[in-house]
């Protein structure tokens, strides 16, 4: 018999001021996996992920999260839920250590508050009033909130938006070591590169609708163009490369050339490179990524 899945959305639907924003979704991610939820502004992420934390009640659908029902069994399933929001909850004249210290108290197993502190680099502002904190802080100390009664799902809306790059990877670590422990992560973002490298499964929703939902492999090889993508410090002779590899090659920036082949063109690439004695630092297939994907699949247009 199949494990039930740690959160299961089938049909869900939700309006305001009769606009669909969230528009029959159906989503399902297994336990010990991370899910990108991914859209441009307004296309239903946070409400959709606003409707598994039991904060929204939908229109149309059900919502199951660790097999309960995250409004009719809130009771049962928040000591087992971690929740991030975009906006935050902390009080503004608290500081991390009081806010870690009151969170500790509404769950059995808490994790100590020293610890996370340290493990988000909040040890050296932990006196300091929450009003005080810059943006990047604050995000941080929100994900220690999160994750501070061990939950089994956590729910993260944007939760690297204004760090720094050294906070970002730290909290990038912190995912990773939930998906390590076996718990289950479903997160928003607008950074691909973050998708790529830290999701087992991507959605992509624009205007409340899936348009597709996969791993990131998955969906660059659908839906990218068949490029290559090389990173080298050599100037190169894009003609001769051209013809050693019968494949259009165009510069794509400073060091970078894109070849307008799959990526059974790697080894030929990579041996008129030997050849020439030319160095490469990189070199990779997916047409621009997971990126490109989200553009061909969303447009261009921006939205505000």
């Amino acid at each position: 018999m199949p494990a039930e899945p740690a959160i299961a959305v089938t049909n869900l639907v939700k309006s305001y001021d009769r606009r669909r924003v969230v528009d029959n979704v159906t989503l399902t991610v297994p336990a010990g996996a991370v899910c990108a939820l991914l859209g441009p502004n307004g296309a239903g992420k946070t409400t959709t992920v606003e409707c598994v934390e039991g904060f929204r009640e939908p229109d149309e659908g059900q919502v199951r999260v660790l097999g309960l029902d995250p409004l009719t069994q809130r009771g049962e399933l928040m000591p087992r839920l971690g929740v991030m929001l975009q906006e935050g909850g902390a009080y503004q004249a608290a500081t991390p250590w009081e806010m870690l210290r009151l969170y500790t108290r509404f769950y059995p197993d808490p994790r100590d508050p020293a610890d996370l502190l340290e493990r988000v680099g909040l040890t050296d502002v932990a006196g300091r009033y929450y009003r005080s904190l810059s943006g990047g802080q604050k995000q941080r100390l929100n994900l220690a909130l999160a994750l501070v009664g061990r939950p089994e799902v956590v729910l993260l809306d944007e939760p690297t938006a204004g760090m720094d790059p050294q906070a970002r990877q730290s909290a990038w670590e912190e995912i990773r070591s939930l998906r390590a422990a076996g718990d289950t992560v479903l997160l928003t973002t607008h950074f691909m590169d973050e998708a790529e490298r830290l999701a087992d499964l991507v959605a992509v929703i624009d205007q409340g609708r899936m348009l597709a939902f996969d791993s990131p492999a998955a969906l660059v090889a659908r839906h990218a163009d068949q490029q290559v993508l090389v990173t080298t410090p050599a100037r190169i002779d894009i003609i001769d490369l051209s013809a050693a590899v019968r494949a259009r090659v165009r510069p794509d920036g400073e060091g970078r050339y894109v070849v307008d082949a799959g990526a059974d063109r790697i080894p030929p690439i990579s041996a008129w490179f030997a050849e020439e004695g030319l160095p490469v630092t990189g070199i990779s297939a997916g047409g621009g990524g997971l990126e490109a994907v989200f553009l061909r699949l969303t447009g261009r247009k921006v939205r505000p």
